[in-house]
């Protein structure tokens, strides 16, 4: 997602360093590169660069190799005024010796997420819910749930080999809900109902760079899933249509009706599920339907950096026209500084919809 390095700085200011529950104000003065990282998929992570050489106890030497203040398992924030950009503990620790420049520390940090990636089992859950799983999972790892997510109950659902990370990301796209952590809070929420704050962003203004696709490749204009009915005995069939997405659209043209008018009926059909009645029919349907869906319109821009700018909120873009302008859903942000270009925000988002031609 990098841009351009010709672009000149956007914010100057450097944002505040929080090692252990306390600002450090001479760390934040020694950092060269900062990277934040935040999707869907859980686990945000950072890396800060720092000045690893200068004047300590007199005498010029290492500055963070006595692993007092840079130490593994500390918890490390960076903070931009009262936002908190990033909140998570330190998990590695990265020497760097360039050829023209003193010593660099490069401290990896990542979210309470860590838990539950470097925890694999197998294991089965019977007669529960999504909801009731990922609660399960939260309370394993000493973390608070907090789930809005609606789906079927199971009969059985298995974790074969995998990581608590990944059954949870699994399990989650299964009800199109999204996970994010707040501290020691496990958030799972559907996407209708994360209900993110709105930034305005303009062209020219805040928004310095952005780019839209809108792309039919990807578009079907309705998904199919067949399973059967051990209960009932009896075929399953449940067929997803642009009315599962047709309340995120805002008025927009949906991409599964310029398919249809531009090239016709595209319908896909799911042989990879096993639908056992019919809530978990229409869940994987309507799911793999709107997850194509919301990508019609994709875009990639740089921002000014804000606590707003985060995934799961929308940003309303303004002076990109009437095919573009108008509400997107943010779907990645990365949060960057180094000394040439100071802060700034890149991120990617999306939207179900085009705007009406003028």
């Amino acid at each position: 997602m990098s841009g351009n390095s010709d672009t000149p700085s956007l914010v100057v200011a450097r944002p505040t360093l929080n090692v252990d529950g306390q600002d450090r104000p001479a760390l934040a003065e020694a950092l060269i590169n900062l990277l934040i990282v935040e999707n869907m998929n859980g686990l945000y992570r950072s890396e800060a660069a720092f000045v690893n050489w200068g004047t300590r106890d007199n005498a010029l030497k290492f500055l963070y190799f006595d692993r007092q203040l840079l130490e593994f398992g500390k918890s490390f924030k960076i903070k931009l005024g009262a936002d908190t950009l990033f909140d998570g503990r330190i998990t590695a620790l990265e020497a760097r010796f360039p050829a023209n420049r003193p010593p660099e520390l490069n401290v990896l940090a990542e979210d309470r997420f860590q838990d539950l990636r470097m925890t694999r089992r197998t294991r089965t859950f019977a007669d529960m819910s999504d909801s009731g799983v990922i609660q399960q999972l939260a309370t394993d790892h000493g973390l608070t749930p907090s789930v809005s997510a609606s789906g079927p109950t199971y009969k059985v659902l298995a974790q074969i080999n995998q990581s608590d990370l990944a059954f949870l990301r699994e399990r989650a796209r299964a009800i199109d809900a999204e996970l994010w952590m707040d501290g020691s809070t496990l958030n799972v929420k559907s996407h209708s109902n994360r209900n993110g704050a709105t930034l305005e962003l303009g062209y020219g203004s805040n928004l310095h760079e952005f780019t839209a696709l809108a792309d039919v490749a990807q578009q079907r204009t309705s998904v199919s899933v067949n399973g059967w009915d051990v209960s009932g005995k009896s075929g399953l069939k449940y067929e997803a249509t642009e009315s599962a997405i047709s309340n995120e659209l805002n008025g927009d043209t949906s991409g599964i009706s310029i398919l249809q008018s531009a090239f016709g009926a595209r319908k896909e059909a799911l042989a990879h599920t096993v639908p056992l009645n019919d809530q978990e029919a229409q869940a994987e349907a309507e799911t793999y339907l709107k997850l194509m869906a919301r990508r019609f319109v994709t875009g990639r821009g740089v921002a000014d950096t804000s606590g707003q700018l985060r995934v799961g909120n929308y940003v309303n873009l303004q002076g990109l026209g009437p095919l573009f302008n108008g509400k997107y859903y943010v779907t990645e942000v990365q949060h960057v500084f180094d000394l040439g270009r100071g802060l700034r925000t890149e991120f990617l988002a999306e939207r179900p919809g085009l705007g009406r031609a003028q």
